[in-house]
């Protein structure tokens, strides 16, 4: 909206901006952790950030292993960006693997798209959003293991499919997985240097060269703390539009809002250590991302307990170590890692002891490496960003449902029915993920119907002058 010559304003709850891409020092000195966000599996195939050009803005490491699934008695499943060099080591399961995700490889900026838009209309590739679809519905039902013979494979598929939070198999997880783990093999999952925080820094250095201003520390309550703004972007759960601009909404769409369903929580814990992760299989020792939790069933069994309202005594870990591809995250020798796992929503303990005990299952050793540690509860990271409803960090449960009604059922989800307010968070189509395009429709709604401006203007960056 700046770089369309409007006058803009970034109003911030906190001292410092990012929200969910915040990276600071939270253990000890010299240790930076990325305090939600690590790793980005959309940051080279989101429309937004292509637009953007982000890696011209800032650094993005594309580690050979874009994520690893350790198993017992040191096997593990290990993701190469390569689809090949993957199916090769899956064992009996490579071929099967390989035909599950090579015709969505050579369609990733396809399936991209599709994922990366409402589902409510129409895929301007209907070929991939078949090929996704009819996938998907495999994977997402009682028959996701009818392709496979072994356990490592279903394994990994199922690591992926949990960043959904919840439970599995449905089309929820099943969509998860194939559309992160085809991105996987076709651009990789980039690491940012210096952390997330480098992403949303590159974003804010573009606003401010093209006129906009960002006011920190600066929670906006209603509509008039923010008026006489033409246009109101609002980048909150559906809770708190209902809060801010309650008054200007009608009945039905409040009622929408309220019957809008938050998802299972987070709760996670950042480590300071001493030295790398002893993985018992050493290519996971070259994995910025690890999926800890075992084979796939007792991955549902963790992630069906967690719906249930029960915290998994074995549960599902997310693990990322950043540092071993961005030695600036910690001093010489030392190394940051980075682990959630999921709960029932509102949850108020702490899971250091289970994520330590789960990754010791697989490294053994890595309690002794442990120079200090922080965590957040489900209960604590509703307290950091009010948008986390009960901890929630997708803003919504990702159920195929809720990825069609985000937050309702309409072509144009991004727009309120309160004149020139819209909705630009998570809560709207395509959901969660660092992917920049909720805010990118909404803009661009926002400049069309309100100021007149439909042809969006480019997000490239400045051509850098050259003196002679």
């Amino acid at each position: 909206m700046a770089r369309a010559g409007l006058s803009v304003r970034v109003y911030e709850r906190a001292s410092t901006i990012g929200g969910g891409a915040r990276t600071a020092e939270v253990t000890l000195p010299g240790f930076r952790h990325d305090i939600c966000s690590a790793v980005h599996p959309l940051a080279l195939s989101s429309g937004f950030f292509r637009s953007f050009r982000l890696p011209e803005r800032m650094r993005l490491a594309v580690p050979e292993i874009s994520f690893g699934h350790p198993l017992d008695g040191g096997r593990a499943a290990i993701a190469f960006r390569d689809l090949d060099r993957t199916a090769d080591g899956l064992g009996p399961d490579g071929s099967a693997y390989r035909r599950l995700m090579e015709p969505l490889v050579r369609r990733a900026d396809e399936v991209a798209q599709f994922t990366g838009s409402s589902l409510v209309r129409l895929p301007a590739h209907p070929v991939a959003a078949a090929l996704f679809g009819l996938r998907a519905l495999e994977q997402g039902s009682p028959l996701w293991n009818l392709r496979f013979s072994d356990d490592v494979a279903p394994a990994m598929l199922s690591g992926v499919a949990a960043h959904s939070i919840l439970p599995m198999p449905s089309l929820g997880t099943a969509g998860a997985a194939l559309s992160l783990g085809v991105q996987a093999h076709a651009r990789g999952w980039p690491v940012p240097i210096g952390g997330s925080q480098a992403i949303v820094d590159a974003l804010v250095a573009d606003l401010l060269e093209h006129g906009g201003e960002v006011v920190t520390d600066a929670e906006v309550r209603q509509l008039d703390d923010v008026r006489p703004a033409q246009a109101v972007l609002l980048d909150v759960a559906p809770a708190n539009l209902a809060r801010i601009a309650g008054r200007e909404l009608p009945r039905r769409y409040l009622a929408a809002l309220r019957r809008f369903r938050y998802g299972n929580a987070v709760a996670k814990t950042d480590f300071a250590l001493s030295g790398p992760v002893p993985w018992t299989n050493e290519l996971l020792r070259h994995a910025p991302t690890v999926h800890v939790g075992g084979t796939r069933a007792e991955i549902a069994a963790a992630e069906r307990e967690v719906a249930a309202g029960r915290h998994s005594a074995s549960p599902y870990v997310l693990v990322s170590q950043p540092s071993i591809v961005d030695e600036g995250r910690a001093p010489a020798g030392g190394h940051v890692l980075w682990a959630y796992t999921h709960v029932p929503s509102g949850s108020t303990l702490d899971q250091t002891e289970v994520i330590t005990r789960q990754i010791e299952r697989f490294a053994p050793g890595f309690r002794d490496l442990v120079l200090g540690s922080a965590s957040r509860t489900a209960t604590e990271y509703e307290s950091y960003d009010p948008n986390y409803i009960g901890g929630d960090i997708a803003a919504g449960a990702a159920t195929l449902r809720q990825l069609i009604v985000r937050p309702t059922l309409s072509l144009d989800p991004w727009s309120t029915p309160a004149r020139g307010v819209y909705l630009c968070s998570s809560s709207t189509p395509p959901g969660p993920g660092v992917h920049g395009l909720s805010g990118w429709y909404a803009a661009r709604r926002a400049l069309a119907t309100v100021f007149g401006i439909r042809t969006p203007p480019s997000l490239a960056p400045r051509p850098t002058r050259t003196e002679s």
